[in-house]
């Protein structure tokens, strides 16, 4: 087994950084968007934020990937879980920004919560084929 995880030649620090500024530009520009009508418009930079810094400090400070890549994972899940509530606006046929910015992080947050599981999964199994 590989010791790196990979997605597409990228390592999951990689992909943290590049999720976290995808993060924080989608906020940044329904911002924008809505003519800075609402701060909640900012949400998805002030989860982008430190998932990029996660990903930052685990390339300044190898020693603590474990601790850095588990913190931004549950950032992820958040993420996901505050994108659940597109659902309530899809539902009731509600396609406004707000829908869409939770629709968009419902989904770079779900793929990168799985992303981060399968590099953990991963590690493990290095790990416990290292002890054998």
């Amino acid at each position: 087994m590989s010791e790196e995880f990979t997605v597409a030649g990228q390592s999951v620090p990689k992909i943290t950084e590049i999720v976290g500024i995808i993060m924080i530009l989608w906020g940044i520009l329904t911002y924008i968007l809505t003519e800075m009508s609402s701060l909640t418009s900012l949400i998805p930079s002030m989860v982008g934020t430190p998932i990029f810094l996660m990903g930052f400090l685990t390339k300044k400070m190898p020693e603590k990937k474990k601790l850095f890549m588990h913190i931004s994972s549950a950032l992820g899940l958040i993420a996901t879980l505050g994108g659940l509530m597109a659902f309530n606006g899809i539902m009731d046929g509600d396609w406004s920004m707000s829908t869409i910015s939770q629709l968009f992080l419902l989904i770079v947050g779900g793929t990168y919560t799985t992303i981060c599981v399968k590099s953990f999964i991963h590690a493990r199994k290095n790990r416990e084929a290292a002890e054998n």
